[in-house]
């Protein structure tokens, strides 16, 4: 959850971001290209996490309670993203380019899981891997303006007249899948299961994933639309050696974020302290603290907008912040962006922590467990 905020720190904070993706090798630096990298890991590791609480929320209902659980909790995530999302992102209030992203991937997630969980788990795991796995045999097929690819399989904007268009930052595949494997291991964390056992599974199941990550990349074949290709110097081959896709994530993607990701579960899970209690605050309110940190940083930006002479108007957005002609020239350094983001997270903790304490002390209110 903290480390999610950097990347959105850098969208409305970061000099460079109005003029190059920081992905691309090509002109990106190593400091900048894996600030943005290491923020791959949040969104597999949310849709991951989100089914295995699907399971554990499960051994309290039976199924036909959870699909209905599951079912309304996604079509409130995909309300949210639809409007209070997308308007912390613009503030806007016509909603010229409103987007699906992470908010929505994990609500249609839901909504499908809350069908697929009746399945046999066998079954659904197998399903789960296939589609993960298969699923770049699909990247050579193209029905731009599509809505139903677009929203499948393609990144895409959907425009439906001059002025409404609709932005899938998110198509559903393999998202829907990402989840489903959570649910299928979230019997790895029911209380009968042996921790040693769990913890030398993880550690299978990550190291097997970024070992094939490395091989398939190394092959330069399948898993990825994007081959990497050699620079003249060094870095550059790095970052494109790195350089997987996101939009939708690809196997390779999906085995460099989520591999790290059961290696971090496994041997982390008995770490105790003052570090670790700041960082659980955020994660015991993940809804909360993501909403609220998105107004907080388009807030802050529009004032840093207004005080370095662009105006605060200029903040208010019919397009992606960073594809905002009007704003070339704004921004701050590398270095600026991350004390702008340790400045953020220091003002949402002791709020997020009297929230994740208010919700604690009132389990009763069950609108709590929509927020």
């Amino acid at each position: 959850m903290v480390i999610m905020a950097l990347d959105h720190t850098r969208d409305y904070f970061h000099f460079s971001a109005f003029y190059f993706e920081p992905s691309d090798p090509a002109v990106s630096t190593l400091p900048i290209f894996f600030t943005r990298y290491i923020t791959n890991y949040c969104a597999p590791a949310f849709s991951f996490l989100a089914g295995i609480s699907a399971f554990m929320v499960g051994k309290r209902k039976s199924k036909k309670e959870l699909s209905g659980f599951l079912l309304k909790r996604g079509l409130w995530l995909v309300f949210v993203e639809m409007l209070i999302v997308n308007f912390a992102w613009y503030f806007d209030v016509h909603f010229h380019s409103p987007g699906l992203r992470v908010i929505w991937s994990l609500g249609i997630s839901m909504i499908v899981l809350a069908a697929l969980i009746h399945l046999p788990k066998s079954f659904l795991l197998t399903f789960s891997i296939a589609i993960i796995f298969g699923h770049n045999l699909l990247d050579n097929i193209h029905f731009p303006g599509n809505y139903l690819w677009g929203i499948l399989h393609e990144q895409d904007t959907l425009k439906f007249s001059e002025s409404a268009k609709l932005y899938v930052a998110y198509p559903v595949i393999p998202w829907i899948a990402v989840m489903s494997l959570g649910y299928c291991l979230g019997i790895l964390y029911d209380s009968s299961f042996d921790s040693t056992k769990r913890k030398n599974i993880l550690n299978l199941i990550g190291i097997s994933a970024t070992v094939l990550f490395f091989i398939l990349r190394s092959i330069n074949m399948y898993g990825d639309p994007i081959k990497w290709i050699q620079f003249p110097g060094i870095q550059r081959t790095i970052m494109s050696f790195f350089d997987v896709y996101k939009y939708p994530p690809s196997l390779l993607y999906l085995l460099i974020t989520l591999g790290p990701c059961f290696i971090f579960l496994a041997n982390t899970e008995k770490l105790k302290g003052s570090v670790v209690n700041f960082f659980s605050t955020f994660g015991r309110v993940p809804f909360f603290y993501y909403i609220l940190h998105l107004y907080v940083i388009h807030l802050i930006a529009m004032l840093f907008a207004q005080l370095t002479g662009f105006g605060w108007q200029k903040m208010i957005l019919d397009e992606w912040v960073t594809d905002s002609p009007a704003l070339k020239g704004y921004g701050f350094s590398l270095a600026i962006v991350y004390l702008i983001w340790a400045g953020i997270i220091a003002l949402l903790y002791p709020v997020c922590k009297k929230f994740d304490l208010y919700k604690q002390n009132h389990k009763e209110k069950q609108w709590l467990s929509y927020l």
